[in-house]
């Protein structure tokens, strides 16, 4: 005869195999909480700015600083008109007419820039092929015939010149035409002048990312050690004559705006 405590254990044992589970409520720990309602995190204001972004062209928030038709939006950095050529829709350099920078002054930007080396090649290293891109007239992005030309690599094409490398050399054979998508943050000072908020960087060269966000750490320098000096909110960007005849086109600008910024 099997006994009472015998009887139970075995009872328990033969429902524990015929649902697959022992019949235990669950750990306060393992319960899922209510969640609240969806509509809580729901942000329905500032409505983004409706902005037309056609195929080919130029977003419709966007300053057009070049389009092939003058150079209207450029002056010299010694005063007076840019001395730079217009060539069938090309803004060319002329070599030793000295840096051009726009009449308008701009902060944070989205820029946009297509560029031309000579499709002769002549010179080698940072002879061959150079200009530069000068945010607010002070922090540098390369421009560089980098295809196939050796040169110290924080000066090639695609570099914040002196300061931070490429991630990878996209380059495109003398000639072609190149583009440039760049994403600028301005640097922010203090009351007193200390820097409080580094500029940063992301750069696309040829549709590749080549800067991810860098921190600039000051004006580039060619000798020496970059350091930051307050300066206006708003600058006007320069192009640099290294004394190459680089050709640009279709270069455009839109400032950068928080949510709700006006």
């Amino acid at each position: 005869m099997i006994s009472l405590s015998r009887r139970v254990l075995l009872a328990l044992v033969v429902s524990t195999a015929a649902t697959g589970f022992a019949a235990e409520p669950a750990p306060a720990s393992a319960q899922v909480p209510e969640l609240p309602p969806a509509a809580l995190t729901d942000l329905w204001e500032p409505v983004p700015l409706v902005v037309s972004a056609p195929a080919v062209g130029v977003p419709s928030d966007a300053v057009v600083l070049f389009n092939g038709k003058n150079l209207d939006a450029w002056e010299s950095v010694k005063g007076g008109p840019a001395p730079w050529k217009l060539e069938n829709g090309v803004m060319l350099i002329a070599p030793k007419s000295g840096i051009i920078r726009t009449k308008a002054a701009f902060g944070s930007i989205q820029l946009h820039l297509e560029f031309r080396t000579p499709a002769e090649v002549k010179g080698d290293s940072q002879e061959r092929g150079n200009s530069g891109i000068y945010f607010m007239g002070l922090y540098e992005v390369q421009i560089l015939d980098s295809y196939n030309n050796p040169t110290y690599v924080n000066g090639q094409v695609g570099a914040v010149y002196k300061q931070h490398i490429p991630l990878v050399n996209p380059s495109r054979p003398p000639g072609e035409w190149q583009t440039y998508d760049i994403v600028f943050i301005a640097p922010r000072f203090s009351a007193n002048g200390v820097i409080d908020v580094p500029a940063r960087l992301t750069v696309f060269l040829n549709g590749v990312l080549v800067q991810h966000d860098v921190e600039v750490k000051g004006p580039t320098e060619n000798r020496g050690y970059p350091a930051y000096k307050p300066h206006d909110a708003k600058l006007p960007i320069s192009l640099q004559d290294h004394s190459n005849p680089i050709g640009f086109r279709n270069i455009w600008a839109r400032e950068i705006k928080a949510p709700g910024e006006k």
